[in-house]
């Protein structure tokens, strides 16, 4: 059996922690309705100001969705700076994904990666995303009618990822 390779880009200082997610209302948009989650740093505060940002910033994005359901993940990641994470369900089991980020004070803006290899999701995001998989099927294995459609808005994700 061949070595395996190295911890990559990991650094040997890094200290991993936990981050604390939590829903909060969801959020109707033409189109879309889509869940809320909070993500953050248990010391890190995420003010209603900072949330109503987003969630206006939101608001006012013409992104193209088309009668679906999916999920928001306001990522609070330093004092200074925050993802705005934006998924809808499309293809019956695909999940499209938009990113934003915020730095200091200024706007949200559209988030590019460099290069062909990008970023998807950190460790502590997809705490959300294996909980929202998880709804999402058993929303597919329903019978899709309002019920349903009710108990996967309702089914969302509360703890330490």
């Amino acid at each position: 059996m061949s070595e395996l390779p190295g911890g990559g880009s990991v650094a040997d200082t890094y200290q991993h922690v936990s981050k604390l997610m939590t829903p909060a209302d969801g959020l109707r948009l033409p189109g879309a309705y889509l869940k809320w989650y909070d993500l953050r740093r248990a010391e890190l505060e995420l003010s209603t100001e900072e949330r109503q940002q987003a969630r206006d910033f939101l608001a006012s994005t013409e992104l193209p969705f088309d009668d679906e359901l999916g999920f928001v993940i306001l990522h609070k990641c330093t004092p200074t700076f925050s993802f705005l994470l934006v998924q809808t369900w499309r293809g019956e089991n695909e999940l499209w994904e938009t990113v934003f980020a915020k730095n200091d004070d200024g706007p949200f803006q559209l988030h590019t990666f460099p290069g062909d290899h990008r970023g998807t999701f950190c460790v502590w995001e997809m705490g959300a995303v294996w909980h929202e998989a998880q709804a999402w099927s058993r929303y597919l294995a329903s019978v899709r009618d309002d019920e349903a459609r009710k108990a996967y808005v309702e089914d969302r994700f509360t703890g330490v990822v």
